[in-house]
């Protein structure tokens, strides 16, 4: 193994480990717990992420980038932007069918509890969801819509609307406050924010 292949095992079980801890214990996650179960130490942590709020921002960007990853890969180049917001509802919807969704939901609770008690970790997670934000509005952007082409400034719009919606409908769901939240429905109301009202002027 070289040493960049073990730089980036220690990264992946630091990651690993902090996800699991953090889903359990939310706030309350000890370094010192984390670097045990990732069989490294806290040096470790120091070295690959600078400190425990490194780790944890690090943790946020992993989480919401493969998110955003397979969001990108549910929506093809040519779709307009009626069916790539359609594409987009639907992938959210799916999530809820993991086996997993439950605990994915609880880890990104704790991690939400996390931030809000520490302003540092806060300010990194609120730079990481503008991050991937602007990921969602790059992918509408020039869509046409129409006839025309979605602006920047309308296609950020949407992707604010869109995220809010969605990570509220599939939390609903996940917690059984939305059970007639149907893929098709989902579907329906993220088509129903491609209006003039919430796009608003070029």
């Amino acid at each position: 193994m070289t040493r960049a292949e073990a730089k980036e095992r220690n990264r992946r079980a630091l990651l690993d480990a902090a996800r699991r801890i953090v889903a359990r214990d939310g706030h309350r996650a000890r370094l010192d717990e984390i670097t045990e179960q990732a069989g490294l130490t806290t040096g470790a942590v120091y070295s690959l992420f600078g400190s425990k709020n490194g780790l944890l921002a690090a943790l946020v960007t992993d989480h919401i980038g493969r998110h955003y990853d397979r969001i990108e890969q549910a929506v093809p180049a040519g779709l307009g932007l009626q069916d790539a917001v359609e594409a987009v509802a639907r992938h959210y919807r799916r999530i809820v069918e993991d086996p997993d969704a439950l605990r994915h939901l609880s880890f990104e609770i704790s991690l939400q509890d996390t931030a809000l008690r520490d302003p540092d970790l806060q300010a990194r997670l609120a730079a990481s969801v503008r991050e991937h934000q602007e990921r969602l509005t790059r992918l509408f952007t020039g869509r046409t819509h129409h006839g025309t082409a979605l602006t920047r400034p309308q296609a950020q719009r949407l992707a604010t609307a869109l995220r809010a919606l969605l990570v509220g409908l599939v939390q609903g769901v996940v917690l059984g406050l939305a059970e007639q939240a149907s893929e098709q429905y989902v579907a329906a109301t993220a088509r129903a924010l491609t209006t003039p009202e919430v796009l608003g002027p070029p």
